[in-house]
C-alpha cells in the first residue's frame, strides 16, 4: 500500500485501524505503569534547593534522618498504665523516641513525692499525652506501619494524631474520595451530554475517548517518577472537564458534513480540516494556561503544570487521531440510537434576554472590578503542609482537636547547630525551654548527667541528637504549625539560636519554618505566573484570529471573572490556600477562555451578515448550548472535589475552580457581547466572511485520497477475498448438509409411526 503524497488527514482516516491498535497498546502499557507512579504529600519537597528549609532537610536526612511526628493521648489511665503503654509504643519498630513525663519525673515513687503541677503537660485528670518521634519521615512506609501498630496498641483507650498519622491516612483517603468523584462526574456528565446531544450513544463515545486519554496520561506520569498529591487528585477530573469540548467540536462538524450528503470518510476528512483550528486553539490556550504554572519557583507549580498540560495535549491527540476511527466505526450505532432533542432548538429568546441586560451587567462589573482586584490579595491565606491535613469531620482532625482542648497545641521544631561545645548548647537549650510557649527543648547537652562524658554513652543514644558535625535540639512549641503566633515564635527562637552561634550557620526545621519559606517563595510567584499565563493565552488568540486587538476583548470577561472569584474568599472571610489561589487563576483562564473564543467567532460570523445588535443576539443564541454544556461539566467535576473530599487543599481548589467556571460562564454570556459591540470597529474585518467562505470551499474541494494499491497488494487482497468467499461457501454447504440430516432424522420416526398405525388398522379389520 502506497501513501506517498497523502496529507495527515488522509493518513488518519486510511490508517484508522492501525491507530486503534496503537492506542490499545498505549492503554495496556499505561495501566501497567500506573501503580508505579509515586505520589508525594509533603509540600516541603518542592522548596528550591536555595531555601534554608531545603538545606536543613538535606542535612537532617544525611546526619540524622528527618523524623516523622505523632501524638498520642490516653484516656482514663493511671500513671503506671500510661507508662506501660508508653514503653510498648517506644518498642514499636520505626519509633525513635517517645517524649513523656517519665524522662524528668520518677513516676514509680510515692504519689506524695510527685508534683502533678509540673507534669500537667503530660498527665492530668486521668489522661496522658505523649509526643512520638519516628526514625523515618512521615511518608516512609516504615513510619506508616509503625502508626498502624500504635493505633492497635492504643485501641479504644485513646487517640492518635499528628503529621505522620495524617500522612498514613491521606493516600487511601484521597484515592477513595477521588474515585467517588470520578464516578459521580461520569454519571452527571453522561446525563448532561444526553440532554445536549441527540443520540444515546454519543455520550458513551465522548467519555470513552477521554477515558483513554486520561489512562494514558496517568500511566505516562511515570516519566516524572513522582507527582504531587494535588496533581494526582485533580489531574484526571480536570482533564475530563477541560477536554470534552474537543470531541464535541469534531462530532458536530462530522454530523454537519454528513447532513449535507457527503460520504462518511469524506465527511470525516472535511470535519477534521474545518474543526482543527477551533480544537487546536481551544487546546493551546488551556495548555498555555497550565504551562504557566511551570514557571513557579515553588516546585509544585512545575509538577502540576507539566502533568495537566500533558493531559490536555494527550486529549488533543486522542480526539484528533483516535476519535475519527471510533466515529466511523460506530456511526451506525449513533444513527440507530438517535433521540429527540431535550433542549429548545432555538435559544433566540435567551439571546435577546442577554442583550437587554448588557448595560446593567457592564455597569455592575465596572463598579465591582476595582474593589475585587484589590480584595483578591487580602484574604486570610494558608501556605504550608497544614492545608494538606484532613478537614473538620475526619477522625484525625477530631482527634487533634480533642488533644488540643485537653493538653494544648503541639508544634514540633528541630534546631540544627554546629557541634562545637556542650556548654553553649546546654545554655541555649535552657534559655529556649524557659520561653513561656515552649514545652521542652531537649538536646544531648541538656540531658547528659553532670560529670559523665558523652563518650561514655552508647552511640545508639547519642546518635539521636549528635552527629559528626551537628547537634540537634528538639523543641515542642505550644502553637499550631501555621499561624501568626507560630511565625513569631519561630523568629524569636531563631534570634536566640543566632545569638549563641553568631558567626556560624544554624537552621530551624519543622512545619512552621518550612511554611515561612514557602510563603516567601510562593507570594512572588503569583504575579509572575498570572502575567505569563495572560500573555501566553493572548498570543494564542492573536495568532488564531490574526488580530492584535481581539485578544484584549476576548480576555476581558475571563479576567474579570478571575478577579471576582479570587476576591470572594476575602469577602466571605474564608481562609484559603495561597497555592490554590495561584493555581486557579491559571486553570480558570486556560479552561474558560474557550467560551470567549467560541462566542467571539460566532459574533464575527453573524457580523458579516447583520448589524451589531443582531450579531450579539445571534452569537449568544448559537453559542449558549455549547458554553452551558462545557461550563456545567467543569462545575460538576470541580464541585465534586469540593463536596466529596475531606482534604482541605483539594476541596478548596475544587470550590475555586467550580465557582470560577460559573462566573466565567455568566460573564461570557452577559458581558462579552456588549464588549464585542463596543469594540466592533476594531475587531470586525470587511473580508472576514469572504475569507471564511473561501476556506470552507477549499476544505470541501479537497478530496480524500485513498491509498494507492500496488499490483502485488491487489493480488493479495483478491486472494484474501477469494479465501473468505470459499470459507463462507463451505460454511453454507455444511449448514445445508446438517439441516438435511436433521430433516431425515425427524422424518424417520414419522414414517415408522404411520406404518404401525396401518398394521394396527389391518389387525382390527
Amino acid at each position: 500500500m502506497k501513501l506517498k503524497g497523502h496529507s495527515a488527514v488522509d493518513l488518519i482516516i486510511n490508517k484508522r485501524k492501525v491507530i486503534e491498535k496503537i492506542f490499545t497498546v498505549l492503554v495496556i502499557l499505561s495501566l501497567i505503569c500506573l501503580p508505579m507512579v509515586g505520589v508525594n504529600y509533603d509540600l516541603t519537597k518542592y522548596l528550591p534547593d536555595s531555601s534554608p528549609s531545603a538545606q536543613a532537610l538535606d542535612i537532617m536526612e544525611n546526619e540524622f534522618t528527618y523524623p516523622g511526628m505523632g501524638r498520642v493521648m490516653l484516656e482514663d489511665v493511671t500513671l503506671y498504665e500510661a507508662k506501660s503503654i508508653k514503653d510498648r509504643i517506644a518498642d514499636v519498630p520505626g519509633v525513635d523516641m517517645v517524649m513523656w513525663c517519665d524522662t524528668t519525673t520518677n513516676i514509680y515513687g510515692s504519689s506524695e513525692f510527685i508534683d502533678y503541677a509540673n507534669i500537667e503537660d503530660y498527665y492530668k485528670d486521668g489522661s496522658a499525652y505523649m509526643d512520638v518521634i519516628f526514625l523515618e519521615k512521615d511518608s516512609s512506609p516504615r513510619t506508616h506501619k509503625a502508626v498502624r501498630e500504635i493505633e492497635q496498641l492504643v485501641g479504644d483507650r485513646g487517640l492518635v494524631a499528628g503529621s505522620a498519622v495524617s500522612d498514613t491516612n491521606l493516600g487511601p483517603t484521597i484515592n477513595a474520595e477521588v474515585a467517588r468523584v470520578m464516578v459521580l462526574a461520569v454519571i452527571i456528565i453522561f446525563l448532561i451530554l444526553t440532554i445536549t446531544t441527540t443520540s444515546w450513544f454519543e455520550p458513551v463515545l465522548f467519555l470513552s475517548v477521554l477515558g483513554i486519554a486520561i489512562i494514558i496520561n496517568m500511566g505516562s506520569n511515570i516519566i516524572f517518577g513522582e507527582i504531587s498529591f494535588l496533581s494526582n487528585a485533580v489531574g484526571a477530573v480536570l482533564q475530563l472537564a477541560c477536554s470534552m469540548d474537543y470531541s464535541i467540536f469534531l462530532l458536530h462538524a462530522f454530523s454537519e458534513e454528513k447532513a449535507n450528503g457527503v460520504q462518511p470518510e469524506q465527511a470525516m476528512a472535511n470535519a477534521l480540516r474545518s474543526a482543527f483550528s477551533s480544537i487546536s486553539a481551544s487546546g493551546a490556550t488551556t495548555i498555555v494556561g497550565f504551562l504557566a504554572l511551570a514557571l513557579m519557583e515553588f516546585g509544585i507549580g512545575p509538577d502540576m503544570g507539566f502533568v495537566l498540560a500533558k493531559g490536555i495535549a494527550l486529549s488533543l491527540l486522542t480526539v484528533l487521531l483516535l476519535m475519527p476511527a471510533l466515529i466511523l466505526r460506530f456511526q451506525d450505532v449513533v444513527a440507530k440510537t438517535r433521540h429527540r432533542s431535550f433542549i429548545p432548538t432555538n435559544l433566540r429568546s435567551f439571546g435577546e434576554f442577554t442583550y437587554k441586560l448588557r448595560k446593567p451587567v457592564l455597569i455592575a462589573v465596572m463598579i465591582l472590578i476595582i474593589p475585587c482586584y484589590v480584595a483578591q490579595g487580602m484574604a486570610d491565606f494558608t501556605y504550608g503542609n497544614e492545608a494538606v491535613a484532613n478537614s473538620p469531620g475526619t477522625p484525625v482532625y477530631d482527634a487533634e482537636q480533642q488533644m488540643n482542648a485537653k493538653f494544648g497545641q503541639s508544634n514540633m521544631m528541630l534546631a540544627l547547630v554546629p557541634l562545637n561545645g556542650n556548654v553553649t548548647e546546654k545554655a541555649m537549650s535552657e534559655e529556649l525551654e524557659s520561653l513561656p510557649y515552649v514545652r521542652y527543648a531537649m538536646g544531648l547537652a541538656g540531658v547528659l548527667p553532670d560529670g559523665i562524658p558523652e563518650d561514655f554513652l552508647p552511640e545508639s543514644i547519642t546518635g539521636m541528637l549528635h552527629s559528626e558535625h551537628w547537634a540537634r535540639i528538639i523543641l515542642n512549641v505550644r502553637s499550631a504549625g501555621e499561624s501568626a503566633d507560630a511565625f513569631r515564635y519561630a523568629d524569636e527562637i531563631r534570634a536566640i539560636i543566632n545569638r549563641y552561634y553568631p558567626d556560624e550557620q544554624t537552621y530551624l526545621v519543622g512545619v512552621t519554618p518550612s511554611t515561612q519559606d514557602i510563603k516567601d517563595i510562593i507570594v512572588p510567584d503569583n504575579a509572575r505566573v498570572n502575567l505569563i499565563s495572560l500573555l501566553g493565552v493572548a498570543l494564542v488568540v492573536a495568532l488564531t484570529y490574526k488580530s492584535a486587538f481581539l485578544p484584549l476583548v476576548v480576555l476581558i470577561p475571563i479576567e474579570c471573572a478571575v478577579f471576582i472569584n479570587t476576591a470572594l474568599p476575602y469577602i466571605y472571610g474564608q481562609r484559603t490556600m495561597f497555592l490554590g489561589f495561584i493555581i486557579v487563576s491559571c486553570i480558570q483562564l486556560g479552561a474558560t477562555i474557550d467560551y470567549s473564543i467560541l462566542l467571539t467567532g460566532n459574533y464575527l460570523d453573524a457580523r458579516s451578515q447583520g448589524d451589531k445588535k443582531e450579531s450579539a443576539i445571534r452569537a449568544v443564541t448559537v453559542s449558549a448550548e455549547s458554553i452551558l454544556t462545557s461550563g456545567l461539566i467543569l462545575m460538576t467535576v470541580a464541585y465534586g472535589l469540593f463536596f466529596m473530599t475531606s482534604v482541605e487543599a483539594i476541596s478548596a481548589l475544587g470550590q475555586l475552580i467550580g465557582r470560577g467556571a460559573l462566573i466565567s460562564l455568566l460573564l461570557v454570556l452577559f458581558l462579552l457581547p456588549c464588549c464585542l459591540m463596543i469594540f466592533d470597529k476594531w475587531i470586525v474585518k470587511p473580508d472576514y466572511a469572504q475569507k471564511k467562505h473561501a476556506k470552507m470551499n477549499r476544505i470541501r474541494a479537497t478530496k480524500l485520497k485513498l491509498p494507492t494499491l500496488s499490483e502485488l497488494h491487489q493480488q493479495r487482497l483478491l486472494l484474501h477475498e477469494q479465501i473468505q468467499a470459499n470459507r463462507r461457501a463451505r460454511h453454507r454447504a455444511q449448514l445445508e448438509h446438517l439441516q438435511k440430516l436433521l430433516h431425515r432424522k425427524n422424518a424417520a420416526p414419522d414414517a415408522d409411526t404411520a406404518k404401525e398405525e396401518e398394521e394396527h388398522h389391518d389387525e382390527n379389520n
